[in-house]
């Protein structure tokens, strides 16, 4: 008879196999009326599954990240559900869950109106009403061909038949509706009433361009009402923030179909790019960095070589030149692998740390590009430290330092650590992947920071360390990366000489601090809502007249400040002050520096912020202070 052990160590005895639900209930009506599945020995597993050996157990309610999952792979559910009553000739194909929600693709005679979208919800709402109980049966892969056959869902039968024969399947049932499912999901359909759809929009048939267009419809779910509104009101705020849109008004960058996914950079644009690429390569200069610059384009071979080929060769960009086929990089390591090997190295000249701002391309699918955040073309602060296995510790823990305070300059005070385990297709024996997800662990151990693990999100070349930024809109961004390497330094035959005179592969780090410099910037852009940090501000402050009699002066103190590192220009056109101060307010403009016939005679400023504080008038030189203090705070808080 199980003997069933809770998370706090208590022990329950039962007579007989018992169900997650039973248990639950054992403990309390409450637990019992708010279980949302459990976790038997580590898996998550439905509320009526029954266990029947001696286990642990955790009870998962809503308060839980994998309720939270639970709740909304079920409202997928409830949408298709919903969408199979309202047009019973839809084709269903999949649902998953996504950051924040969920969604679903439906193969569909005639385009989804937003009217549509309505109808859709209410029918969630009664389903959801309904409280139809959710039952699980297992299957055989024939049985579920069979099972979605009869229903006429074509898009499921082709997923099954891409199974192995000898996989044993789980169809999910709710009211009339059946769908093909691991699970979990939540034990009734009442238990989902937080939940908006959110868009529409098209998607390839498994994602792939030469297929057949599907709908897809969006959705969001949360654990209760309160909540969602609270994220929907940042979904409001968040569009208000769009890079793109601010792109426009403060004249940063666009992107035109004659360059897909390629940003045309502005003169405002590039200036806010520069100062973040100068500050990251004066701060990786510090810490005994060596910036590098290697070819955009290079062999196949060296690519194949690498493990590149036979894991990212659909979003490589090839061509063929002198009978030979090129690839153009998608990544600088193969490459810096190339300088590490040329001339001899010793273990003396270990650690040696590369970095480069290298042009990386990708062909990322056109549905899925998306301003910055999503580009064919790509910078990013990247580097890798070539190293000794003694040297490993120190100089992962230095880097996650730097990163931690590099963050704190832009402004990004909450970050989020995951650490990346061994992905199933991967490069090295289960030895060496062993080592280096111990020595990435450690490493953060050694800087005193908590952790979650994540089972199988590594690279296929080793573990890694991410590290995702919280923004004021508590929406979270992984831009940071520590990758540990053994495998590829190998493959490209590296080597240095160890001090008994034996040839040793150095360990290869690859790491990067803001990821894809356009992504960061982006990234920016919406956590500021273009409002940038002094430092990052295209231009700092504009000097305007009120009357032409002040324009001399005007240009006197915008040629001074320009001397002295202030991004200033002056507007002496023949408009109103109110107009002006209005205009550069909208391009978020730090400072507006007024000059009327007072301000000439006294030779001051009369200074005012974006926010519309008056901050009075000052000296030129007084006002100077001001901003240099500013900047030297960069985006830190006081």
């Amino acid at each position: 008879m199980p003997i069933i052990t809770l998370p706090d160590g208590t022990k329950k005895n039962f007579d007989a196999p018992v169900t997650v639900a039973e248990v639950a209930a054992s403990i309390g009506a409450g637990l019992a009326k708010a279980a949302i599945a459990g976790q038997v020995d580590g898996k998550l597993v439905d509320t009526f599954s029954v266990i029947n050996h001696d286990a642990t157990l955790r009870i998962i309610t809503d308060k839980d990240a994998e309720g939270l999952e639970v709740i909304r792979h079920s409202t997928a559910h409830l949408l298709a559900h919903a969408v199979k009553t309202l047009f019973p000739s839809v084709q269903v194909t999949i649902g998953p869950v996504i950051e924040n929600g969920f969604y679903y693709d439906f193969s569909f005679e005639r385009p989804f109106s937003p009217e549509d979208l309505v109808l859709i919800e209410e029918k969630m709402r009664e389903l959801s009403e309904a409280q139809y109980a959710v039952s699980r049966k297992v299957v055989t892969r024939d049985q579920a061909v069979e099972f979605f056959k009869e229903l006429g869902e074509d898009y499921k039968v082709k997923i099954i038949q891409d199974i192995p024969a000898d996989e044993t399947l789980t169809i999910y049932q709710q009211g009339d509706f059946a769908d093909l499912c691991r699970g979990p999901h939540v034990p009734n359909t009442g238990m989902l009433k937080a939940f908006k759809l959110t868009k529409i929009s098209g998607a390839y048939w498994r994602g792939d361009a030469n297929n057949e267009m599907l709908q897809r419809i969006y959705g969001t779910a949360w654990k209760d009402k309160k909540t969602l509104e609270e994220y929907l009101k940042n979904l409001e705020e968040a569009e208000k923030r769009d890079h793109r849109k601010l792109a426009k008004t403060m004249d940063l960058f666009h992107i035109q179909e004659e360059a897909p996914g390629m940003i045309f950079w502005h003169p405002n644009g590039w200036v806010i790019y520069s100062a973040i690429k100068n500050y990251i390569a004066s701060r990786i200069a510090e810490h005994g960095y060596q910036e590098v610059t290697t070819p955009q384009i290079v062999d196949l071979e060296l690519w194949k070589k690498s493990g590149h080929w036979g894991n990212f060769n659909d979003e490589m960009f090839t061509l063929e030149a002198d009978d030979r086929q090129f690839a153009v990089k998608p990544m600088n390591c193969p490459c810096h692998i190339q300088i590490f090997k040329q001339g001899l190295r010793s273990y003396r000249d270990l650690p040696l740390r590369l970095a480069e701002f290298g042009s990386l391309h990708r062909n990322e699918l056109s549905g899925a590009m998306h301003g910055l955040m999503r580009v064919r073309q790509l910078v990013q602060d990247d580097a890798h430290i070539f190293c000794t296995d003694d040297q490993l510790q120190e100089e992962a823990s230095n880097f996650i330092r730097l990163l931690m305070d590099v963050y704190k300059d832009f402004g990004f005070n909450e970050v989020t650590v995951r650490l990346a385990t061994r992905p199933e297709k991967r490069l090295g024996s289960d030895e060496l992947w062993d080592n280096a997800e111990n020595a990435l662990a450690e490493a953060l151990r050694n800087t005193g920071l908590a952790f979650d693990i994540r089972p199988g999100e590594g690279a296929f070349y080793g573990p890694k360390i991410e590290f995702h930024l919280k923004d004021c809109l508590g929406r979270m961004w992984q831009c940071g990366t520590l990758q540990l390497d053994y495998a590829m330094p190998s493959r490209l035959e590296a080597y240095y000489i160890a001090e008994d005179s034996s040839k040793k592969t150095p360990v290869m780090l690859h790491r990067a601090i803001l990821g894809s410099l356009e992504r960061f910037m982006g990234i920016l852009l919406e956590h500021y809502a273009g409002k940038m940090p002094l430092w990052l501000a295209p231009v700092q402050a504009v000097v305007m007249n009120i009357t032409d009699k002040q324009a001399n002066f005007v240009e006197e103190v915008t040629q001074e400040l320009k001397k002295q590192g202030v991004r200033a220009k002056s507007d002496l056109r023949n408009e109103k002050i109110g107009f002006k101060i209005r205009e550069h307010t909208i391009e978020h403009v730090p400072y507006l520096l007024v000059v009327g016939d007072r301000e000439v005679e006294s030779r001051t400023l009369s200074v005012r912020t974006q926010e519309g504080r008056d901050l009075g008038a000052m000296p030129v030189d007084k006002y100077i202070e001001l901003v240099r203090a500013e900047i030297a705070r960069r985006g830190r808080i006081e």
